[in-house]
């Protein structure tokens, strides 16, 4: 398998002053900060994208440095050069096993172009997005500082991966949120997941279903047209073709999942 990319040079010394503070927080209880999403999987798109970042700690990490380290790596206290920072602190407890919950300690967002959030309870959050956030660092995590993804974050099981598919999916078909390229591009990532088990960039996947599926191939091409684009001039794809595509992806997923469960009856 590849190695991880090194992060763009746009990006460089916002992750090193990241970690930095992150150090000084966190202390001796830092285990890892990793960075994941397009980061890791090399698909980083300056003006587009959003940062990515998984913090694992030490169980033992006093609850009252949450706070602390939101205040310290908030926009624009650290600026952020991106679209945004989405960053997310668990316990190497959790992150040791397979698991189908959120799970986390803390979940920050925060940047010029995310509304500003943090949550402390695990309980109120979607789980999909940090099992499958979890699945792609398990695989890619590029290692900031600390211990390597593989060895702090466990990789969720298949079945539980494709659950998270499952609701993604509802997810992007509803369209809140979300610009419609970055939608079917989603989309085409979860496809190629369930073809093969493993994440790719979301461009690569878009291009693979694109050469599959002549069907869909004109707005694929649309929509990767639109992603090399800033997000608040993306382009308006039709919306009956975009929820005709993510009624595909869903199929595709749910025959996936019937496919898996087939293997253990």
């Amino acid at each position: 398998m590849s190695r991880s990319p090194a992060p763009p040079r746009e990006v460089r010394p916002y992750l090193d002053e990241l970690v930095h503070r992150t150090r000084a927080v966190c202390g001796p209880r830092l285990v890892s900060v990793l960075a994941v999403g397009s980061l890791a999987l090399g698909d980083y798109r300056h003006g587009r994208s959003d940062i990515d970042v998984t913090v694992v700690v030490d169980g033992s990490l006093p609850r009252q440095a949450l706070p602390e380290l939101a205040a310290a790596l908030a926009h624009p206290a650290l600026e952020c050069p991106a679209a945004g920072l989405e960053l997310v602190v668990y316990p190497a407890g959790f992150t040791a096993r397979p698991s189908g919950g959120a799970g986390y300690l803390m979940d920050l967002n925060t940047g010029p172009s995310l509304p500003e959030r943090v949550s402390y309870d695990p309980g109120k959050a979607p789980a999909f997005w940090y099992v499958l956030d979890r699945s792609v660092a398990h695989q890619s995590g590029l290692r900031l500082t600390g211990r390597p993804a593989r060895e702090v974050i466990a990789a969720p099981d298949r079945a539980g991966v494709l659950d998270a598919l499952r609701a993604s999916v509802r997810e992007h078909a509803e369209g809140g949120g979300h610009t419609a390229d970055n939608r079917i591009l989603n989309g085409c990532r979860s496809v190629v997941y369930c073809r093969c088990g493993h994440w790719l960039a979301k461009r690569g996947a878009a291009r693979i279903v694109a050469a599959s599926e002549a069907e869909f191939r004109p707005l694929i091409t649309d929509a990767l047209r639109s992603f090399e684009r800033p997000r608040g001039s993306a382009l308006a794809l039709p919306g009956p073709a975009v929820r005709g595509f993510l009624e595909w992806v869903a199929g595709r997923v749910e025959a996936a999942a019937g496919a898996e469960g087939r293997q253990y009856t």
